[in-house]
């Protein structure tokens, strides 16, 4: 009894070192490359091809699909990727996912050549990384010593698990609860699904799957079907968490789900054809390595097989995720859905940064356009442009309040120094485009008064205020793509611009007064004038501070 009490606390002390060594081997890999998440993701927006390449690399390095989905999301919701081109990725992380069970495979190495098996290092592992994050103060030597402990903790966690289950090989309830997994194909996938769903990963549900087949305890069967289920429990997580998110998070769960679900469907019926065939088959032990080979291969297979109905799969998730469904799902109404961020970004802190930045882009381009239909209202005069500005700059003020939200919680998570410079800087962007936008909406109501007094400009005062607003466009325009392209000879660029809009200001203050002394011009109109040339040379100085920060970031 005592023994038995033993190795169940053994098993759950294993579970937990397992799980928490693959968290912090995740987290600790991305702290290191998560930075670069964003330009791997630049890779992907021409072909679906790289995009299942860019979706494998991820997912292998962050070990998590559910969380690539996120990150996927949080860019399509952003606008820097189509659902279409969303599906690549999914595909790539799929198989990504399988990673974890070739290293888990290693385990399985025998005594002969036991210097090779990562159980002989765990120990050792785990006390390097303690060290060099006891000691060390470089950020980067401490989150690759994150990567070190979670690998050790891993491989200790898995012989703690395979020690405790060791005693219990010949146990009848063991041979029983496998024999009738395999045999019914549906309890062995519905059993594969609930535990991937409970414990929240199909790579830990694997992993355990791989150590019972070390110790000799399941069968081809009931693994195939077991494994399959997995595949679609992974999606569990994702699917709940989607449910009141933005119509592309539920969408992107839908694809990831009718993926797994039509594979295993597929295998499912292949296993139960080819088991009939060869029942002796089905009741061969399989090995920690063979369910490797099947997770990778099922997943390899599929994605080969469903890479050409990519768009098949989204019109499939807008049929069962239709665009109107406000009142189903509390979804916001399309007025008031601003930035579409799915809150799941932030389980992925360098991913959540990321998807910020491309925000703050967006909300950039925005602005700009309000700058641009400011300039052209100067003269044109059109009303209902003016119309358009006000009800952007509405937007842009949106938009501020849920970013700034989104941001202060970023500054919260887990990043490394560079990251939160990043979010500072985006927090400082973001006050700088809000108050480009006011100063935008100020000129449109300054060419508002214009209309309404019916004054006019001199020839000589439309001249220089269209040098003006060209100049303060381009500056504008440069300091947009520098954020959006991350772009220091954009933001160089912005430097220049805003030196000439300094000197045409005072320029064209100077001829104004003159114009006024002579009569050119009406005082009432002068005054508008004025506001009009201010209200541009501070948007030139927010462009300027922009670009600043992008230097400061690169």
């Amino acid at each position: 009894m005592l023994d038995n009490i033993t190795n169940l606390f053994l098993f759950i002390g294993g579970l937990g070192m397992f799980l928490y060594g693959m968290h912090v081997m995740a987290e600790g890999t991305q702290k290191s490359v998560g930075s670069k998440m964003k330009d791997f993701l630049g890779m992907l927006t021409s072909n679906r091809l790289k995009a299942v390449l860019v979706g494998t690399l991820i997912t292998g390095i962050i070990q998590s699909s559910g969380a690539t989905t996120v990150m996927v999301v949080g860019f399509v919701s952003a606008g820097l990727m189509t659902l279409s081109q969303a599906v690549g990725v999914i595909m790539g992380a799929n198989i990504g996912t399988t990673v974890t069970a070739w290293i888990v495979s290693l385990s399985q190495i025998g005594d002969s050549m036991k210097f090779l098996n990562p159980e002989f290092y765990a120990p050792v592992l785990i006390g390097i990384g303690a060290c060099i994050i006891m000691f060390s103060k470089s950020d980067t030597k401490k989150n690759r010593a994150e990567i070190i402990i979670g690998f050790g903790l891993l491989f200790q966690g898995l012989k703690f698990m395979s020690e405790s289950v060791a005693p219990y090989t010949d146990a009848p309830i063991f041979a029983t609860v496998f024999t009738t997994l395999g045999s019914n194909p549906f309890l062995g996938i519905l059993a594969g699904a609930v535990v991937t769903a409970l414990l929240q990963s199909s790579s830990v549900s694997v992993g355990i799957l791989q150590m019972l087949a070390g110790n000799g305890l399941i069968m081809t069967n009931a693994a195939i079907f077991i494994t399959l289920g997995e595949n679609i429990g992974s999606c569990v997580t994702a699917m709940l968490s989607s449910i009141g998110g933005s119509r592309d998070a539920r969408r992107a769960a839908v694809i990831h789900l009718s993926f797994n679900m039509i594979g295993a469907l597929l295998f499912t019926v292949i296993s139960i054809l080819l088991f009939a065939l060869k029942p002796t088959l089905a009741h061969y032990h399989i090995s920690p390595v063979q369910i490797s080979m099947f997770h990778t291969g099922f997943k390899l297979t599929m994605t080969v097989l469903l890479f050409p109905f990519g768009e098949q799969l989204v019109k499939l998730s807008g049929m069962l995720v239709p665009e109107k469904q406000a009142l189903l799902t509390g979804e916001k109404k399309e007025e008031e859905f601003v930035t579409c961020l799915d809150p799941r970004i932030f389980e992925q802190p360098a991913i959540a940064v990321a998807a910020l930045s491309n925000a703050v882009a967006s909300m950039g381009k925005l602005t700009l356009r309000n700058v641009e239909r400011a300039c052209e209202v100067c003269f044109t005069q059109d009303e209902a442009v003016i119309a358009e500005i006000f009800e952007t700059e509405k937007k842009i003020n949106a938009m501020n309040r849920e970013l700034s939200e989104y941001l202060i919680k970023a500054n919260t998570l887990p990043v490394n120094d560079h990251q939160r410079l990043v979010v500072a800087d985006l927090f400082n962007t973001l006050t700088d485009l809000e108050r480009s936008g006011d100063h935008a909406e100020n000129v449109a109501k300054e060419v508002q008064l214009l209309m309404t007094r019916q004054l006019t400009l001199s020839e000589t005062g439309k001249k220089d205020l269209r040098d003006m607003t060209d100049a303060v466009q381009e500056a504008f325009r440069y300091a947009v793509k520098a954020r959006e392209e991350r772009s220091v000879t954009s933001a160089r660029k912005v430097s220049a611009c805003e030196d000439l809009v300094d000197s045409l200001r005072d320029e064209q203050k100077e001829r104004h007064m003159d114009r006024l002394s002579r009569g050119e011009c009406k005082p009432e109109a002068g005054l508008v004038f004025i506001e009009i040339i201010d209200n541009l040379e501070r948007i030139s100085d927010h462009a300027q501070n922009m670009a600043e920060y992008i230097m400061n970031e690169i």
